[in-house]
C-alpha cells in the first residue's frame, strides 16, 4: 500500500492498532488470571499497569505514521468551515468580492493568454517568420506601421535564390464575388502562392493543398474552402470536393477544405484562391502582397536577414519596371529586411494595451485584499480572548498563525473556484466588447493555463490578505495578548494602525487608478474633438463592391454601371446625395500610395516623398461632407472626357504651394511617363488612417484616368469600390434591402459587402482605445466603490469600538458636531496621506501611458486635481455616515456596556 493510499485509509488502520491493543491486553488478562489466580477486574488492573497508557502508545504509533500533523491540518480546516458556516454574512461578503476581483483578473489573463502569450497555431510556429522590410529611403513610408511590403517579384527571387528558408509563400487579402449559389455574394478571399499552405503546415480537412499546377495562371482553375463557408455555403457536405462554383465570373473546382480554426495569419477568409502569378507580367513593383516564411533548422532570424540582404541586387537585376525605366533606381530607397517573427507581426502593438489593462485588474486585486485585510482583522479582533486563553493554555505561535492562515487560505481557494464561473462569464463580455481589430480574439478562452493562474492567484490572495491578521494576533507577546480587551476600555493607536495604513495605500492606489481612467477619458474626449474629414457620420451609409473584369471587360463600362449605380441609389426615398471611392476612410484598408511630382520642382537627385491615393466619383466629397477649401470637384464631363485633372488634400497643398489657392493649376504625375494633371481642386484634410493619426497627404484622381502603368488596356477604371450615401435612414434595415435591389437593377450579378455607416466605421477605428477607457472604467469604479468601502469600514469600526468612550464624552458635554468631526478628521487625513502618495505614483505610472494618450500631457492638471478631489469628498462622505452613528448614542445606554 503506497503512502498516499494508506492517508486515505488512515481510520481503518487507526481501528486495526485499537483491534490489536485490545487483543493483547485481553491475552495478557487472561494469562494473569491463569497464572497468578486472580478475579478478572484486578487482572485488568494489573494488565493495563503492565502495558502503559493505551492512548499515549496509540499517539506515538500514529506519530511514527507522521500523522499527526496531517491530521491537526484537517481538524483545523472542519474547524474552518465550521466558523464559516456560523458566519453566513463575513463569509458571503468575502467570497463574492474575491469571485469578481479574481474572476476579473482571470478573465483578463485569458485574453493575454490567448493573445500575447500562446503560440500561433501552426506546427513549429516560432519558425514562422514575417518577410517584412525597411525602407528609410522612401520619404513619407513612415505613414506604414508594418513597413514595406513584398512585391512578387520579389518573392519569386527570394524562393529560388535563398539559403535559409526551408519555404517561403505570399499572400494576399482580397475580396470575390461568388454567383451561382443562391443570391450573389461578396467573400473575403486570401491570394496565396505556391509555398504559403507549405510554411503554414496546417492540412486540409477534405481534399489537398494547391498544386504547382493550381499556381499556372494558364492552368485550371480551383479554390480551397474555409470550415466556416463550407459549414455555411455547403452545409457540411463532404462531397463537396470536386464541384465547380462561380468566382468573378469564373468557373472553379473546389479541391480542399482547411479545418476548423484555421486563420490566413490574422485573416478571417472564406475562400483560398491560388495567386497564380505570370513571370512574363511582372515587374519591380508594386509591393503590395505580404510574404512568410519558415526557417531552416538551426537558422536565426539575423542570418536570414543577412541572406535576403544579399538577393536584393540579384532582384533589381533580374526585373524592371517597363522599357526605359532603370532598375536599379530602388537603390535610393535603401530596402533592407527586417524580418520578424510572425507572431510578433500578429500580435502587433496590442500588448502594450493589454498588460496596462492586466496591470490596472491586478491593483483592483490589491484593493480586494486590503479590504478583505480589514474585515479578517475586525474579525480576529473579535476572537482576541479566544487566542488569549489558547495562548494561555500552550498553543504555539505556529499553531495560532496556521489557524488564522489556513482560514484565508480557504476563502482565497472557494473564492477562485467561484472566481472561474466569473472569468468565464466576463470573458464573453471581454470578447463581445472587445475592438474588432484584437488581434487572435477568435481564439481567446479560458484554458488549463488560465485555470492554474486562478489557483495561484487564490492561494497567493490567501495568505497575503491573511499574513497581517496572523502576523499581529499569533506573533504578538504573551503578556499582550493575555491584556484586558474588554470593552470598558477605549481602543488603543496600536489596535487599529494596521487598518489604517491599509487605507491609506488603497486610497494611493485609487488615485493612480482613477488618474489612468481620466486620462484616457480626456483622450477619447481629445480624440473626438477631431475633425475627421467628414460630417454627420451617422447618415453616411456605405457599402461595397467588386466588378471583376472576367465579368465586365470593357474598362469604360465599369465606369458607367457604376455611375448608373450611383443614380439608383440617389433615387431611393430619403437620399440626399450619392457617390463612391476606392476607399472610404478608416475603413481599415491600406491606402494605395506610390512618389508623386511637382511640376517645376527640382528634387537635386532625390525623389519626392510617397503620397496616398484614393479614387473618386463627383459626388463623393458632398456626400461625405468633406470640404472643398478651394477650386471645384470631378464631374461626369471630366471623367468620360479623360481629362487629366487631379484633387489634393490641403495639407499636401500648404506643404507643396504654400496655401490651398496656389495649389489650383499646378501640375503634378507619379512618373515621367505619365501625363501631368492639373490641380482642380483641394480637399479638407481626412484622417484616413484614424482621428489618432496625423492627416496623410493625399492625391485623388478620377474614378476612371488614362492607365499610366501599362498601354493596355489604355483605361484604368476603379473597379473595387465603396458606395457612399447621404439619408436620415442609414443603417435601417429596409434601406439596405433597397440598396441591394438598386444594385441589382444594374447587373444582377454584383453583390453589396460591408454594409455600415460612417459612424460604426468611425466607431471601429476606435475600438482599441473605447475598449481601454471602458476596462479602466469599470476597474476605477470598483476602486473608488472599495476605497469607500474601506474607509467606511474603518470609521464604522472605530465608532463601535468606542461607544463608551463617546458616552463618557457625551456625559461630560461635548456636542455631537464635535464627536463628529472626531472621526471624520481622521479619516480626511488618512485620505489626505494617500492622495499625496498617490500622486508621485500616479505621475510616474502616467509617463509610462504616454504612448496611449491623445491631445493631453501624461502630467495633465485637470486629471491630477479632479480625482483628489474626488476622493477626498468621497473619503468625506464614507466617514460622516458611520460619525453620524454618535448623535444615536444614549450616554447611559454606554456607560453599561461591559
Amino acid at each position: 500500500m503506497s503512502w498516499f493510499e494508506r492517508i486515505f485509509r488512515r481510520r481503518r488502520l487507526y481501528d486495526e492498532l485499537s483491534e490489536e491493543i485490545r487483543e493483547h491486553i485481553e491475552e495478557k488478562i487472561e494469562q494473569i488470571m491463569r497464572l497468578e489466580n486472580l478475579s478478572r477486574p484486578e487482572a485488568r488492573r494489573v494488565a493495563l499497569r503492565a502495558f502503559g497508557n493505551v492512548t499515549l502508545l496509540e499517539e506515538r504509533s500514529r506519530g511514527v505514521w507522521q500523522w499527526s500533523t496531517l491530521e491537526s491540518i484537517f481538524a483545523d480546516l472542519k474547524l474552518t468551515l465550521r466558523r464559516l458556516r456560523r458566519a453566513p454574512g463575513f463569509a458571503a461578503t468575502v467570497l463574492l468580492t474575491l469571485a469578481i476581483g479574481i474572476g476579473a483578473n482571470t478573465a483578463v489573463f485569458s485574453v493575454i493568454n490567448s493573445v500575447l502569450l500562446k503560440a500561433l497555431p501552426y506546427p513549429d510556429s516560432n519558425k514562422l517568420i514575417a518577410l517584412r522590410l525597411d525602407a528609410p529611403g522612401a520619404g513619407g513610408l513612415a505613414s506604414f506601421s508594418s513597413g514595406l511590403a513584398v512585391s512578387p517579384s520579389m518573392y519569386l527571387t527570394f524562393a529560388e535564390h535563398n539559403r535559409t528558408f526551408q519555404s517561403i509563400g505570399l499572400w494576399s487579402p482580397s475580396a470575390s464575388n461568388v454567383t451561382g449559389v443562391e443570391q450573389p455574394e461578396w467573400v473575403h478571399t486570401a491570394q496565396v502562392s505556391d509555398g504559403v499552405l507549405q510554411t503554414l503546415e496546417v492540412p486540409p480537412l477534405l481534399g489537398r493543398w494547391f498544386s504547382a499546377a493550381d499556381q499556372d495562371p494558364h492552368g485550371s482553375k480551383t479554390v480551397m474552402l474555409s470550415y466556416g463557408y463550407w459549414q455555411r455555403r455547403f452545409g457540411g457536405d463532404r462531397g463537396v470536393i470536386g464541384r465547380a462554383i462561380q468566382i468573378d465570373a469564373q468557373t472553379r473546382t473546389i479541391v480542399g477544405v482547411m479545418p476548423r480554426g484555421f486563420h490566413m495569419v490574422d485573416q478571417d477568409f472564406d475562400l483560398l484562391i491560388p495567386l497564380a502569378l505570370d513571370r512574363s507580367q511582372l515587374k519591380l513593383a508594386p509591393f503590395c502582397c505580404n510574404g512568410i516564411g519558415r526557417l531552416k533548422p538551426g537558422i536565426q532570424i539575423d542570418q536570414a536577414n543577412a541572406d535576403i540582404a544579399r538577393l536584393l541586387p540579384l532582384w533589381m537585376d533580374s526585373w524592371s519596371n517597363g522599357p526605359g525605366t532603370n532598375p536599379h533606381w530602388y537603390e535610393k530607397w535603401k530596402i533592407t529586411p527586417n524580418f520578424t517573427l510572425l507572431k510578433r507581426q500578429v500580435i502587433g502593438d496590442v500588448g502594450k494595451m493589454l498588460w496596462v489593462v492586466m496591470a490596472t485588474i491586478a491593483v483592483v486585486m490589491l484593493i480586494v485584499c486590503m479590504n478583505i485585510t480589514n474585515l479578517l482583522l475586525v474579525r480576529a479582533e473579535s476572537r482576541h480572548q479566544e487566542i488569549s486563553i489558547r495562548a494561555a493554555l500552550g498553543a504555539g505561535r505556529a499553531r495560532i498563525a496556521r489557524e488564522l492562515l489556513l482560514e484565508s487560505v480557504v476563502l482565497g481557494l472557494i473564492g477562485g473556484v467561484l472566481g472561474v464561473g466569473v472569468a468565464a462569464a466576463a470573458l464573453r463580455l471581454l470578447v463581445s466588447i472587445g475592438p474588432a481589430n484584437l488581434p487572435r480574439l477568435s481564439e481567446i478562452s479560458l484554458d488549463a493555463r488560465s485555470v492554474v493562474f486562478t489557483f495561484a492567484i487564490s492561494l497567493f490572495s490567501g495568505l497575503l490578505f491573511g499574513s497581517l491578521p496572523a502576523w499581529k494576533y499569533a506573533f504578538r507577546r504573551r503578556s499582550a495578548l493575555l491584556d484586558g480587551s474588554g470593552r470598558t476600555t477605549s481602543i488603543s493607536r496600536e489596535r487599529y494602525r494596521a487598518r489604517n495604513v491599509l487605507v491609506v495605500t488603497q486610497v494611493a492606489m485609487a488615485l493612480v487608478l482613477l488618474v489612468c481612467a481620466l486620462l484616457m477619458v480626456r483622450t477619447f474626449a481629445a480624440l473626438h474633438n477631431v475633425d475627421p474629414g467628414f460630417a454627420d457620420a451617422p447618415h453616411i451609409q456605405t457599402a461595397s463592391t467588386w466588378v471583376p473584369d472576367q465579368l465586365i471587360a470593357s474598362p469604360e463600362m465599369v465606369t458607367r454601371i457604376e455611375n448608373e449605380i450611383v443614380d439608383k441609389l440617389s433615387g431611393i426615398p430619403g437620399v440626399t446625395s450619392a457617390g463612391f471611392a476606392g476607399a472610404v476612410p478608416m475603413d481599415g484598408n491600406q491606402p494605395n500610395w506610390d512618389t508623386l511630382y511637382l511640376k517645376g520642382k527640382d528634387y537635386g537627385g532625390t525623389e519626392p516623398p510617397i503620397r496616398f491615393f484614393n479614387y473618386i466619383s463627383p459626388g463623393f466629397f458632398h456626400t461625405m461632407g468633406t470640404r472643398l477649401v478651394a477650386g471645384r470637384d470631378f464631374t461626369w464631363a471630366d471623367i468620360y472626357s479623360l481629362r487629366p485633372n487631379v484633387i489634393v488634400s490641403e495639407n499636401f497643398a500648404r506643404e507643396s504651394w504654400g496655401s490651398a489657392q496656389a495649389a489650383i493649376g499646378k501640375q503634378v504625375r507619379e512618373f515621367s511617363s505619365m501625363p501631368w494633371q492639373e490641380v482642380i481642386g483641394v480637399a479638407e484634410d481626412v484622417h484616413t488612417l484614424g482621428v489618432d493619426e496625423n492627416a496623410p497627404a493625399t492625391v485623388y484622381w478620377p474614378a476612371m484616368l488614362k492607365n499610366p502603368y501599362n498601354p493596355q488596356p489604355p483605361i484604368m477604371p476603379s473597379r473595387v469600390v465603396t458606395f457612399a450615401i447621404r439619408t436620415d435612414r442609414a443603417g435601417t434595415a429596409g434601406l439596405l434591402s433597397e440598396m441591394q435591389q438598386a444594385v441589382w437593377s444594374v447587373n444582377a450579378n454584383l453583390p453589396l459587402a460591408s454594409m455600415q455607416t460612417m459612424q460604426e466605421i468611425y466607431g471601429k477605428s476606435l475600438a482599441r482605445t473605447s475598449f481601454t477607457l471602458v476596462m479602466l472604467g469599470i476597474a476605477a469604479a470598483m476602486v473608488l466603490a472599495l476605497g469607500i468601502v474601506g474607509i467606511y469600514g474603518v470609521i464604522s469600526y472605530a465608532v463601535s469600538q468606542r461607544t463608551r468612550e463617546i458616552g463618557i464624552r457625551l456625559a461630560l458635554g461635548a456636542r455631537k458636531n464635535e464627536l463628529r468631526w472626531m472621526f471624520v478628521r481622521p479619516a480626511l487625513v488618512l485620505t489626505g496621506i494617500g492622495v499625496v502618495l498617490g500622486l508621485g505614483a500616479a505621475a510616474a505610472v502616467a509617463r509610462l501611458m504616454r504612448t496611449l494618450l491623445f491631445g493631453i500631457s501624461p502630467l495633465d492638471p485637470v486629471s491630477f486635481v479632479i480625482v483628489p478631489l474626488i476622493l477626498i469628498l468621497a473619503a468625506a462622505l464614507a466617514s460622516f455616515l458611520p460619525a453620524s452613528r454618535v448623535a444615536a448614542v444614549n450616554p447611559v445606554d454606554a456607560l453599561r456596556v461591559e
